[in-house]
């Protein structure tokens, strides 16, 4: 493994590259703001706004894909208050149980700005075999709901013809990914990687599971799809996860103080609505070597929050330590006993990055603190 001469995160993650530096591409990103024109982004993001602005007398007139967290607060904000737009919001339950602060922070978002939301809570038994399936086969739990993510705003806005589909951040610009590429169409979100490399047909082999069950899979055919003028914000805004959450949280946005310490995490307040779902973001390090503690350790160490040295500590102290109370919620959804969960785990580690020491643990044979 080789790792970024600026942050902390590793040659493994997928699709990300370096140059002759040694510097990644997020770091190669981040950096290349300072040469942007933002006003000029400000003016072309005006524009899109005033093309669509009204465009259903007084219905909606844009839809933007929330979860709830810091980033839907601060997108809402932004296309409501200040582009003065008329939003619906669409969004996915994962069928796990809530954190408070997640239950708190669906029905803050509606609230505080005065919105609709319209949720789809998928059906819990093709969720259930679809999970196990990816988990056990690719180590991917969560990819089921990662696709329902994608594909029902997509779906929705055609159906409230609300063209004008708002998301926050270009995960593969910003962080470091397949798809690669400075753009503000979101268009191509779904090749990033997350949810578009597991076959349709494979999963149809699962008993009970058939075309007709993963119909709200499929994204818009093309023809469809040329109607949507899907969008990141992330390109006409400095984009900043620690930004967002203080602006949300002086929105009554609440994070996880007081409630939920979790272990392999550095910060308390992303991806903060379910503890069973990060089980599938802490899968990235047996597979990859990494995982949540260096995805913000990084970015900490890009908005200058951290140091590159207390970056790395932090990695070291969290990166592998999944949290047991996301183990409990997510053996106890799908049936399996933890002793089940962890065989499964054990045989993603990628033994070109890991190897067993004298107790039985798998340890990084290159980590970024050596």
């Amino acid at each position: 493994m080789r790792y970024c001469k600026i942050c902390v995160m590793p040659d493994t993650r997928p699709g990300i590259t370096f140059n002759e530096e040694g510097v990644c591409s997020a770091c190669q990103s981040y950096e290349r703001r300072k040469l942007i024109d933002w006003d000029k982004r400000q003016k072309e993001f005006e524009e899109i706004c005033d093309k669509y602005r009204g465009m259903n007398g007084n219905g909606y007139d844009c839809a933007i894909a929330v979860s709830g967290g810091k980033d839907s607060h601060y997108q809402v904000h932004l296309m409501k208050e200040v582009m003065g737009m008329n939003p619906i919001l669409f969004s996915v339950e994962d069928n796990f149980k809530m954190t408070e602060a997640g239950k708190h922070n669906i029905q803050n978002i509606s609230e505080e700005f005065g919105c609709s939301i319209i949720s789809l809570k998928p059906d819990i038994n093709a969720q259930k075999k679809i999970m196990r399936y990816t988990f056990e086969k690719y180590g991917k739990p969560t990819w089921y709901i990662d696709r329902l993510i994608y594909t029902y705003p997509l779906i929705m806005a055609l159906k409230f013809n609300a063209p004008l589909l708002v998301y926050g951040e270009n995960i593969s610009y910003e962080y470091g990914g397949s798809d690669y590429e400075e753009t503000y169409s979101a268009k191509g979100q779904l090749n990033n990687g997350v949810a578009s490399d597991i076959d349709f047909e494979e999963l149809c082999c699962i008993d009970g599971i058939t075309p007709k069950v993963l119909a709200m899979l499929e994204a818009p055919k093309s023809e469809d799809m040329k109607k949507l003028d899907p969008i990141y914000i992330s390109y006409f805004t400095e984009w900043n996860s620690y930004a967002n959450y203080q602006f949300a949280k002086s929105r009554g946005f609440h994070d996880l103080q007081h409630e939920w310490d979790r272990s392999h995490h550095v910060e308390n307040f992303d991806q903060i609505d379910s503890r069973a779902y990060l089980v599938h973001s802490w899968m990235k390090y047996p597979k990859f070597g990494h995982a949540s503690a260096t995805d913000y350790a990084a970015r900490f160490v890009r908005y200058g929050l951290m140091t590159r040295e207390e970056a790395v500590e932090a990695v070291r102290l969290h990166d592998g330590k999944l949290d047991s109370k996301c183990v409990r919620d997510f053996v106890e959804f799908l049936g399996y006993s933890e002793t089940e969960f962890w065989s499964i785990v054990d045989k993603h580690y990628n033994q070109k990055l890991f190897e067993k020491n004298k107790f039985g643990e798998w340890v990084l044979k290159n980590p970024v603190w050596r």
